[in-house]
């Protein structure tokens, strides 16, 4: 993983910008598990909603890891 990332001058940790794209990532899982009624069989929705985003956080964080 790189240290930083430079975005017209403001440096930024890499991890902010996984945690953002994981975030967007996890929302359109969220839309189409809706649509497909993938809800009705989940006991805790917002469990689960944060289970998937740490689920998709960490793949990123690990497909990503070797960037240079």
């Amino acid at each position: 993983m790189i240290g930083e990332v430079s975005i017209y001058g403001l440096y930024l940790p890499p991890l902010l910008l996984l945690t953002l794209a994981a975030l967007v990532v996890s929302r359109l899982f969220k839309v189409v598990l809706a649509w497909t009624g993938f809800y009705r069989a989940v006991w805790h929705p917002a469990l689960f909603d944060f289970s998937l985003f740490v689920i998709v956080l960490g793949a990123l964080t690990y497909f990503t890891r070797n960037w240079s």
